[in-house]
């Protein structure tokens, strides 16, 4: 769908939804009489409020700049945050919405041109779910599911993200339409010629978290995103009961990683109801085609693993960095999954040994505030990031940690000296 710029559609004005009184209205009918063209002043003066209260509804202690609110009232809620940064420097973010209202394949696209000061839709998505941009040569890319638990596909941008390929065959981004898959905003990198991104198949009926199994895609650099043919597959490893003394639920929202030793690895979350939180290491032959795991050595400490996390790796300090939502010891009378009310800075100089550099911030409640899922990128000094933000507004505030009423970026400036 393309929307051109500064000219959004009405029912999205300022990325929220307007009453559906306004949408629906027909404006040959509205000039058939006085009386029509009286009751849509009405609506709009009430719609003018509704987006006033919108645009005014962020508390001053909600980290970060609001790229989106909607309040939990609506019973559709803010997910799947990524970022991406074009070559003239505009900033992308992409976002989904999960919950009861929504049909769970809509993806929204916004953009900063001030470094994230302000930000504006510039498109909508049908057919897109948990998915990451990434840029590759001139275009902006989107990889993920059509669908919650849908297929695997990819789409191309070749103006910013305000248009976009539809995925519709094997050569045109559809890549895998013989089952269900899973995955998460995760990073999409480059090695060894390749293109390396981290996903999970949904088999059987188990339960979440049991069914998902873990396997890597790439591509050559120079090949044709959008063709089936061009991607690899490596094989599928799935859960095993006995793991972790039988208290391992199963990983996800893998990220592709490269070790120091130049081994590719997918590095997953553990959904595990103990401390400590840990990640769990794959290993991935440098074709692509094989994964294995070891259950003694590969299951890892990770402030904060039982959650979504992005890795990157910073050339600058030698180091791999993270923000994750960790769980300072005060709070850790809570289910590690579903704490998630500080977001921490967290780095490695190997990939297996993590410490808490800084705890960025906290809202002391952990039912009704969560800074998690957290996508980001370095620029210079700094990590530019998107949070999947539950945190109170105008509106009586998220209705739980989880259900996030905030899409935010926020800036962590010269990150490499914090903790020091």
């Amino acid at each position: 769908m393309h929307i051109p710029e500064g000219n959004l559609p009405v029912q999205t004005v300022l990325g929220r939804s307007l009453p559906p009184q306004i949408v629906g209205l027909n404006i040959a009918v509205l000039n058939r009489n006085n009386r029509s063209v009286t009751k849509l002043l009405t609506l709009l003066v009430t719609c003018a409020a509704f987006i006033s209260s919108s645009a005014s509804a962020a508390p001053a202690d909600l980290p970060g700049v609001v790229v989106r609110h909607l309040p939990a009232t609506k019973q559709a809620y803010l997910g799947s945050p990524s970022i991406a940064v074009l070559e003239d420097g505009t900033y992308v973010v992409s976002h989904d919405i999960f919950g009861k209202e929504s049909p769970r394949d809509q993806t929204f696209i916004f953009e900063s041109r001030d470094k994230g000061a302000t930000w504006k839709q510039i498109s909508e998505i049908k057919g897109q779910w948990w998915s990451t941009l990434f840029t590759h040569g001139t275009n902006l890319f989107l990889i993920g599911t059509t669908r919650e638990n849908g297929f695997l596909g990819v789409r191309r941008s070749g103006d910013g993200g305000r248009t976009w390929t539809e995925p519709k065959d094997e050569s045109s981004g559809l890549l895998l339409s013989d089952g269900r898959y899973h995955c998460a905003p995760v990073p999409v990198i480059a090695h060894g010629g390749r293109i390396w991104r981290a996903m999970e198949a949904v088999v059987g009926d188990a339960g979440w978290g049991k069914y998902f199994q873990a396997f890597m895609m790439s591509a050559s650099q120079n090949a044709d995103l959008l063709k089936r043919d061009s991607w690899t597959f490596s094989n599928r490893i799935a859960r095993e009961t006995n793991w972790l003394g039988g208290s391992f639920d199963g990983w996800l929202e893998g990220n592709a990683v490269l070790l120091p030793d130049g081994q590719m690895t997918d590095i997953l979350r553990v959904a595990c109801t103990n401390y400590p939180e840990r990640a769990a290491i794959i290993r991935i032959s440098a074709d692509g085609t094989k994964a294995t795991f070891d259950a003694t050595n590969d299951f890892i400490e990770f402030p904060g693993g039982a959650k979504k996390f992005t890795i990157r790796y910073d050339e600058t300090s030698k180091r791999y960095w993270s923000l994750a939502n960790a769980v300072p010891n005060e709070f850790q009378s809570g289910q590690p999954d579903r704490t998630r009310n500080t977001l921490a800075l967290i780095s490695s100089s190997e990939c297996r040994n993590w410490r808490i550099e800084k705890n960025l911030f906290q809202n002391r409640d952990t039912k009704l505030h969560g800074y998690q899922y957290v996508d980001w990128l370095f620029e210079g000094d700094d990590m530019i990031s998107v949070i999947r933000t539950a945190h109170d507004d105008d509106f009586g505030g998220a209705n739980n940690f989880h259900n996030s009423n905030y899409i935010t970026f926020y800036r962590v400036k010269n990150f490499r000296k914090l903790g020091r």
